[in-house]
């Protein structure tokens, strides 16, 4: 089967045109999770989890994977409050596997900051640093840092225009609401890639969906549960409003961070990711007020059109293959398995399946091609 991403001919701007389809990049994302065995109750040392964390980046970079993300959190049970140290950290002993936040908290943090840890990463790593912003899933870093959570959507807004204005000038001048003008200023370093990537992580706002599009970004899609068809509306409102504000097609790039891990079978697969995973949903759970997380909703959610990806090989890679149709293409998967309670040597035999066995697959049945296409009226 060779995709043709006919499903992308209605964003096509007006006359006829070759459209380059490019390979989908794979990756894992973590969130150093320090959670404890739910059959022993006992954790791992935080040393221990983050010299483990350092050697899952340094196998998906043998094993071929593309990119490997680092989250941000502000929470006991999670270690990476730091994710630019510990990409740097990765970029001392990986190559050619590219370094992202999963994503960096925009709105509790200094633009100005973040820029510079990030430059900074892209001078050690030669040119493989990229930048994921959010407004986050959880609060605990606004009253840390002395902000108000009342103004979540305001700060990380004004932020964002400012870090983007950082990217875009060595000396900036800008002035906002909850920040110090600039004027001026220069900010150093700047980074070795003329451009520094920065993704924006969304959840399921239509807001966020279209101001990503209205800025020309490209956006990073978290889809933890349900049906994952049922996002598509809001990825074509991106694209539409990334064609309205003038921006190519190829700008408007899609990525999907998913909960994920792989076995050689699938029911192994499941079976060893569900405790971990019940225990970690139903902990988040009584905070939101869900209720607990049953072995019947992981088996639905881990179904053919469900949004966990679970399995061996052959069932994953399908599942993306889905996945890539029903949203309209997209360019970028990552995985996410440290939900999960998992010992060490299984999280590498995972990381090495979804670069030796998966990757493969999707990256023949997704072979580049090109194709003139016109468009069709919407």
């Amino acid at each position: 089967m060779i995709c043709d991403y006919v499903g992308l001919t209605r964003f096509i701007p007006k006359s006829k045109q070759a459209i380059p389809i490019t390979l989908m990049q794979i990756g894992v994302d973590s969130f150093a999770a320090l959670f404890p065995d739910p059959a022993t109750g006992v954790a791992l040392s935080p040393a221990t989890r983050m010299r483990n964390l350092l050697e899952e980046v340094e196998h998906a970079d043998q094993v071929g994977l593309d990119v490997f993300g680092i989250g941000e959190h502000h929470r006991r049970e999670f270690l990476d409050s730091a994710p630019a140290i510990i990409l740097a950290a990765a970029a001392s002993r990986t190559r050619h596997i590219r370094l992202s936040s999963a994503v960096t908290v925009l709105g509790s943090d200094d633009p100005v900051r973040v820029f510079q840890n990030f430059a900074t990463l892209d001078l050690l790593s030669l040119g493989r640093a990229e930048i994921v912003v959010g407004r986050g899933s959880f609060i605990e870093a606004f009253p840390l840092f002395g902000l108000d959570v009342n103004n979540y959507d305001d700060l990380f807004a004004e932020k964002l225009d400012l870090l983007l204005k950082i990217r875009d000038s060595v000396q900036v001048h800008w002035s906002g609401t909850y920040r110090a003008p600039l004027t001026g200023q220069g900010v150093y370093p700047r980074p070795m890639q003329k451009r520094l990537p920065i993704w924006l992580g969304v959840g399921g706002t239509p807001e966020s969906f279209a101001r990503a599009g209205t800025l020309g970004l490209p956006l990073m899609v978290a889809i933890i549960g349900g049906e994952p068809h049922r996002f598509r509306p809001l990825i074509d409102l991106y694209r539409e409003e990334g064609h309205r504000a003038g921006h190519p097609t190829a700008q408007l790039t899609v990525g999907i961070h998913s909960i994920g891990f792989l076995a050689d079978i699938t029911e192994l697969a499941a079976d060893d990711f569900y405790p971990g995973y019940a225990q970690t949903m139903t902990q988040i759970g009584k905070e939101r007020g869900w209720p607990p997380t049953t072995r019947a909703q992981f088996d639905a959610t881990r179904g053919p059109k469900g949004a966990l990806l679970i399995g061996d090989a052959e069932t994953v890679a399908k599942k993306i293959l889905y996945l890539n149709e029903a949203l309209g293409g997209i360019s970028r998967i990552t995985f996410q398995m440290s939900v999960s309670t998992l010992a060490h040597r299984k999280l590498m035999h995972a990381i090495e399946i979804l670069g030796t066995q998966v990757a493969p697959i999707l990256r023949k049945e997704l072979t580049p091609i090109h194709k003139t296409y016109e468009q069709k009226t919407i």
